[in-house]
């Protein structure tokens, strides 16, 4: 774990230069412009529409009742904007990911790749094409999943657990491959994500456990979401911005470091084989 502890200081180091920090107000106006149209023609329509399902079937006696034995009968007036809001996160997710990626990622490849590794041969085996392409058909996944742990946030300890696997899956597999699409070959890139599998995923769930604290600030200020809901909207779109950058610069310093040692090792076999 040596390589990933060595990857988190530098990738911190990083987050402090003035270049990474611009890169935050981007993907987060893009965001928030994005999401705040959505929301302004559809949260309305949204909460209806869920209301009524609620009513119809009866659906506020269960909810009523269940968060009266966990302890958390304060969140009956409010469970409608609260689970609006628990449907929206993955989405939400989603659009951040996909504009961190478009227009962050390319950045921190720049940044990371000419700063500190200038010698490493471009190998092009990915594209941004494939890469949203990836991320999407994993967030298609990821989204079921996180449908099915929505009962979980009713027990916030357990909801911090099962969001940090979750994210940790996601972004070691979407991530590592960003990271390395523009150095490696696609078949370095195939053997690192395997190779590197549970280092790669250990970066993925210490950045989940970060990734969860946008969702916790949703239903912390879920009292009174209804009021809140477009200034919790943009804080957690903030952090997600800022987790993502953090986590790619440390994917990235990972990764490149990773791959630098895989083509030395093979550059090594080679020399070591006879004439």
């Amino acid at each position: 774990m040596r390589g990933v502890l060595n990857a988190y200081g530098r990738a911190v180091l990083s987050q402090l230069h003035g270049r990474m920090l611009m890169l935050s107000v981007v993907p987060f106006l893009l965001s928030v412009g994005v999401w705040g149209v959505v929301l302004y023609f559809t949260l309305q329509p949204l909460l209806d529409w869920l209301t009524g399902h609620f009513f119809d079937f009866e659906l506020y006696q269960y909810s009523s009742r269940w968060l009266e034995d966990i302890g958390l009968a304060m969140l009956k007036t409010v469970v409608v904007p609260l689970f609006a809001m628990l449907l929206l996160l993955p989405l939400m997710i989603l659009t951040a990911l996909i504009f961190i990626g478009v227009a962050a990622v390319p950045a921190i490849v720049r940044h990371v790749g000419e700063r500190h590794f200038p010698h490493l041969e471009k190998k092009q085996g990915g594209s941004l094409v494939k890469g949203i392409g990836k991320a999407v058909s994993l967030f298609l996944v990821f989204i079921v999943i996180w449908l099915c742990l929505l009962p979980l946030y009713a027990l916030p300890p357990l909801a911090i657990v099962s969001s940090a696997l979750l994210w940790g899956w996601l972004t070691s597999r979407v991530m590592s491959y960003d990271a390395l699409s523009e150095h490696a070959s696609e078949e370095e890139i195939a053997i690192l994500q395997r190779e590197k599998k549970w280092p790669l995923l250990a970066i993925g769930v210490a950045s989940g456990v970060a990734g969860s604290l946008p969702a916790i600030v949703w239903v912390g200020g879920a009292a009174i979401a209804v009021v809140l809901f477009p200034f919790l909207l943009a804080a957690a779109v903030w952090l997600y911005v800022l987790i993502f950058i953090f986590t790619g610069l440390w994917f990235q310093y990972y990764c490149l470091e990773a791959l630098a040692q895989l083509r030395a090792r093979g550059t090594s076999n080679m020399e070591q084989e006879p004439t």
